[in-house]
């Protein structure tokens, strides 16, 4: 990632990446890519018999029953996402912030992009009264709001949105006669799944949503990259699942035939890869939790994190301090982290929120980073906080953190 220079190029090829978990490949998908590395045929364009009859038995297991001839496959969400923005069609609503990739590929299109405010409670789904009030003012200025995104368990802010937050969400949607595109690639990710309710916008509006999940999320490497996608059932799902093929056939987004068959074996969810899953959730559940409380330790604000592998942090009240190391927006504090953290810090700019707030995500598989072997350990040990090599980062971390605090308090002015 670098810093954004308008002047030789726009920001869409700078975003920060998804999310990495910082961990070893499973041995047995590994073994599954390995054994097909000879496979010399083309997966078909959206997906394969086998690839998409896993995908939908994945869903049944979530509740939300589905048909082959209702799902596709594509390498990555990002292409899901344009095919299914040029498929529907007209402007485009997101909650800010949101996912970076989520509005590049509508401006590509040439389609409005509109961010909406997320309620208190929670990100990745627009306040209802916002939502009601920006498609109305769109709809007087000429515009044709007709798509919004949103995601339950949400990258930036690695919350869940509480079932009645995102029922009020949904009869706002439903009354302005909007499609939804539901991004559930970190719903695998709860931290806490026993004390979390997450339900599916899908479950609430079965004929109106459309659910777009990146593998790379909970169950491949993101080197690997393959997603996939359920339509509602009904004569609204059937066309626009026929106009995506459409669009995913001019662009020849293909998944690779290897890595459909890895990620085929992922979503039959056999025992070694929910163990991974498992494991993997519970380590960054643990890190994320580490870093949430360096971060509020030292007066940074954030919610604590819910899902995912990242935190998202507003560092206004350590303005203050940061002023004095030049630091006045988002792009400044970016650069600023990187540097001082070793890791990348993308500014809350690059997922839609304002370029003036001192916000930003971090993530936690960098402080996992070390040898193949100390990697693998994260997976097995009882207590990976302890790891020598994740003890040092955190402990980095919350230095970092400890000086802001120092400069800001140092800096504010008296009363």
């Amino acid at each position: 990632m670098r810093r954004t220079d308008p002047e030789d190029h726009g920001p869409v090829r700078f975003g920060p990446p998804l999310p990495d978990d910082g961990l070893p490949v499973l041995p047995e998908l590994a073994a599954v890519l390995a054994a097909a590395a000879g496979r010399a045929e083309s997966e078909p364009v959206g997906g394969g018999a086998a690839l998409l009859e896993a995908a939908c038995g994945y869903w049944d297991r979530r509740g939300l029953p589905a048909e082959p001839d209702r799902a596709v496959a594509a390498p990555g969400a990002p292409a899901l996402l344009l095919a299914l923005t040029a498929a529907l069609g007209g402007d485009v609503l997101v909650p800010r912030p949101c996912a970076a990739w989520w509005a590049p590929y509508a401006r590509l299109l040439g389609r409005p992009v509109f961010h909406v405010a997320t309620p208190a409670e929670c990100g990745g789904v627009p306040d209802p009264y916002a939502l009601l009030e920006t498609v109305r003012r769109v709809r007087a200025e000429g515009g044709d709001p007709r798509l919004l995104v949103l995601s339950v368990a949400d990258d930036p802010t690695a919350t869940v949105a509480p079932p009645e937050v995102l029922h009020e969400t949904l009869e706002a949607a439903t009354d302005e006669g909007l499609h939804l595109v539901s991004d559930e690639t970190w719903r695998d990710t709860v931290h806490a799944p026993h004390d979390t309710v997450l339900i599916s916008p899908a479950e609430m509006l079965p004929e109106q949503v459309t659910v777009v999940t990146d593998l790379s999320g909970a169950h491949l490497p993101a080197g690997w990259p393959a997603a996939v996608a359920r339509f509602p059932a009904g004569e609204v799902g059937d066309s626009l699942h026929a106009r995506v093929l459409d669009v995913l056939t001019a662009l020849g987004a293909r998944v690779a035939g290897p890595v459909a068959l890895a990620a085929g074996y992922a979503l039959a969810e056999p025992e070694p890869v929910t163990a991974r899953v498992t494991a993997a959730v519970r380590l960054h559940a643990r890190v994320a939790g580490a870093l949430h409380a360096a971060a509020v330790g030292a007066g940074a604000l954030a919610r604590p994190p819910q899902a995912g592998r990242h935190l998202y942090l507003d560092l206004g009240p350590l303005r203050a301090g940061l002023s004095a190391h030049d630091v006045g927006d988002a792009q400044d504090l970016e650069d600023f982290l990187a540097a001082r953290l070793g890791m990348p810090a993308p500014g809350g700019h690059r997922f839609g929120d304002d370029l003036g707030a001192l916000r930003v995500r971090l993530s936690t598989g960098p402080l996992l980073a070390g040898s193949d072997e100390e990697r693998a350990q994260c997976v097995t040990s009882p207590s990976p906080l302890e790891l020598p090599h994740v003890h040092r980062a955190l402990i980095h971390v919350k230095s970092v953190f400890d000086d802001l605090r120092d400069d800001a308090q140092r800096w504010e002015p008296p009363r």
